[in-house]
């Protein structure tokens, strides 16, 4: 049912939270699993850029990852993109033919402002597949 599964990867509790699914779906029905993560473009004006724009931060959270999927039987592969999270997430969905995206939900309030402001939320709107959020 789900042949590749995309699962975008960035330090939150909530994405750690997420791999126990990921590990739950991915070894129920033998699919292909696709670590993504994104580093995301510093604003010009950054003086001390988040960890997620620093691409030697992401390539070694993508390794710990692949690591610890490892460490269940499961072989991952890995992407590093540059971009606006949402979208770069979408279009990898697409070029890789996923049939699933599991993600941590993260919550940025209870506001409708708070709310479209989130990755999750946007992806959700954005995919070419089914999204699996993880709460």
């Amino acid at each position: 049912m789900f042949k590749t599964v995309l699962f975008p990867i960035d330090q939150s509790r909530e994405a750690r939270e997420a791999a126990d699914v990921v590990t739950n779906v991915v070894q129920q029905y033998g699919s292909r699993l696709v670590l993504l993560s994104v580093v995301e473009e510093p604003p010009t004006d950054a003086q001390n850029p988040e960890p997620m724009m620093s691409s030697e931060v992401v390539s070694k959270l993508l390794e710990n990852a692949q690591a610890l999927f490892s460490q269940q039987g499961i072989q991952a592969e890995i992407l590093e993109r540059q971009g606006k999270p949402a979208f770069t997430i979408c279009d990898v969905a697409d070029d890789i033919g996923a049939d699933l995206i599991i993600m941590g939900c993260r919550g940025l309030g209870l506001t409708e402002e708070g709310a479209g402001d989130s990755v999750t939320t946007r992806v959700i709107n954005l995919s070419p597949c089914p999204v699996l959020i993880v709460p």
